[in-house]
């Protein structure tokens, strides 16, 4: 799947959230004044993601403050999504994509390699959407422990 670049327009999309409901981009942008970041990781619980979902956690104050929602999209089901909010905390919405139909829209699903092997899974990655629905930045390959503090710094927080 090809990646998106700065000035595409974000695909939108609908998916269940971790709490029941749904959730789409449309209903996102006009909450922030500056955008939605959208990111995408692999697996819900894991130490990688975990340590991800607490770095968004832990600096959403400062996001929301430059006028930034956050949202998280993997391709766990819900429940294990609601487990995930309630053990870490997590303040922002997780959504669900189990068909990856926005995991493969976004470019964050395909062919990876691990260990020297090769598979098909979610390619750790965050995609900031301005709010008149563009991409104003798409970073691929992320490395789950220092992601955030590199995205603030590329966003000119702090």
């Amino acid at each position: 799947m090809a990646r998106l670049t700065a000035g595409e327009t974000a695909p939108d999309f609908t998916l269940p959230t971790a709490d029941g409901g749904s959730l789409s981009l449309a209903e996102l942008l006009p909450t922030a004044e500056n955008g939605v970041i959208v990111y995408f990781y692999p697996a819900a619980g894991t130490p990688g993601c975990t340590k991800e979902a607490c770095d968004f956690r832990d600096s959403l104050a400062s996001l929301q403050g430059a006028g930034y929602a956050v949202v998280g999209v993997s391709p766990d089901p819900v429940n294990k999504l609601a487990s995930f909010v309630e053990a870490e905390a997590l303040t922002f919405p997780l959504v669900s994509d189990v068909e990856h139909t926005t995991l493969e829209a976004y470019g964050a699903w395909g062919e990876k390699k691990n260990y020297g092997r090769t598979y098909t899974g979610v390619i750790r990655s965050t995609v900031v959407v301005a709010t008149d629905g563009t991409v104003a930045l798409a970073q691929y390959n992320v490395k789950a422990t220092g992601h955030v503090a590199k995205l603030r710094r590329d966003l000119k927080i702090d």
